[in-house]
C-alpha cells in the first residue's frame, strides 16, 4: 500500500499535485485533522485491497501547532505502517504572485495583517515539516504540464503515457445541435452525400456502401490523410498537457451517414496509435 502525506506552503499548488494524484489513481483527502491520520490509516488497511494508493493533505489550515502531525507520524511508524511525506514549496514572491492573480485569501492573512508577512509566517511554521519530508518539489518556475510530469514520474513511474488519455469520438447531425462536451468540433458536409443514392439513404456510415461514396473519392481520402496528421500532432501534445480525456465531435447534416463514417475510421486510426479510443453516434438511429 502507498500512503503519502502531501504538505507544503499555501500558494504552492497542493490542489494540482492533488488533482494529478487523483488523476493518476490515488485516493485523496484534504485537510484531514492530523489526529485522525493513524485511525484513516488503519481504515485503509482494513479495506482489503480497497485504498492501495492514498494521498492526503495535512497544511496550515488546521493550524499552526503541527506537534499533532509529528505524533501521527510517530504512531504510524510505531504501527509498522509504511508512509512517505511529499512537501509542496514555491518562492515567497511567486506566491505572492498567486494569491494577488486569484484573489484568495491566505491562511494567515487576518491573523497577520498582511500577505508577505502571512507568507513568511507561514514558512517558519512549516520548516520543521519540510525537514521531515521525502520528497520536495518546488514550483516556483513549473508550468503545471511540467509539474504534472514531475509528479508522475515520483508516484506513477509505471504508467503508459499515451493510455493516460481517453478519447471519444462522436458523430451527430448539424440540424440536432452541436455536442455541448465536445472539445474539437469538424464539419464534414462537404463530402458526398449517401443521402441521395436510393439504396444507400436507408443504411448508416458504419455500411461499407456508405463509407465507400462518402471517403473513397480525392476530398475524402485528403480528408482522412489531414485528420490522421492532425492526431499524430494534437494528441501527445494533449497528454503532455495534462489532459485525462478527450472528445472530438464530428458532424454532417443528419448525422447517420458522412459524420458516421469518418468518426469510425478516425477511431480506428487513433486506436491504432494506442490510446483508449471508443466511438458513440449521436444521431444515426434518427428518423
Amino acid at each position: 500500500m502507498e500512503f503519502l502525506i502531501v504538505s507544503g506552503l499555501s500558494g504552492a499548488g497542493k490542489s494540482t499535485v492533488m488533482s494529478i494524484l487523483e488523476d493518476s489513481g490515488y485516493f485523496c483527502v484534504d485537510n484531514l485533522p492530523p489526529v485522525l491520520i493513524p485511525k484513516f490509516a488503519e481504515v485503509c488497511l482494513a479495506g482489503a485491497g480497497s485504498y492501495e494508493r492514498v494521498a492526503m493533505v495535512c497544511d496550515i489550515r488546521g493550524g499552526e501547532n503541527f506537534d499533532g502531525l509529528f505524533e501521527a507520524m510517530d504512531a504510524l511508524r510505531a504501527m509498522e505502517f509504511q508512509y512517505k511525506v511529499l512537501f509542496v514549496d514555491a518562492e515567497d514572491a511567486v506566491i505572492i504572485k498567486r494569491y494577488k492573480e486569484t484573489r484568495r485569501s491566505h491562511p494567515l492573512l487576518a491573523e497577520m495583517g498582511g500577505l508577505a508577512q502571512a507568507v513568511e509566517r507561514e514558512r517558519a511554521v512549516m520548516a520543521p515539516v519540510r525537514a521531515r519530508a521525502d520528497y520536495i518539489i518546488n514550483t516556483t518556475t513549473l508550468p503545471v504540464r511540467k509539474l504534472r510530469g514531475q509528479v508522475l514520474d515520483m508516484f506513477a513511474p509505471n504508467r503508459k503515457s499515451v493510455s493516460e488519455m481517453s478519447v471519444t469520438l462522436t458523430s451527430f447531425g448539424f440540424k440536432y445541435g452541436l455536442p455541448l462536451e465536445a472539445d474539437l468540433v469538424f464539419d464534414v458536409r462537404f463530402l458526398p452525400n449517401p443521402f441521395y443514392i436510393d439504396e444507400l439513404r436507408p443504411q448508416t456510415g458504419l455500411d461499407q456502401g456508405v463509407a465507400d461514396h462518402a471517403l473513397d473519392n480525392p476530398a475524402g481520402r485528403e480528408l482522412l490523410e489531414r485528420l490522421r496528421g492532425l492526431m499524430d500532432f494534437l494528441l501527445p501534445h494533449f497528454v503532455e498537457e495534462g489532459k485525462s480525456a478527450l472528445v472530438i465531435a464530428i458532424g454532417c447534416t443528419g448525422g447517420r451517414h458522412r459524420s458516421v463514417a469518418v468518426t469510425h475510421a478516425l477511431t480506428r486510426y487513433i486506436q491504432s496509435l494506442g490510446y483508449a479510443a471508443g466511438e458513440t453516434h449521436r444521431d444515426m438511429t434518427r428518423a
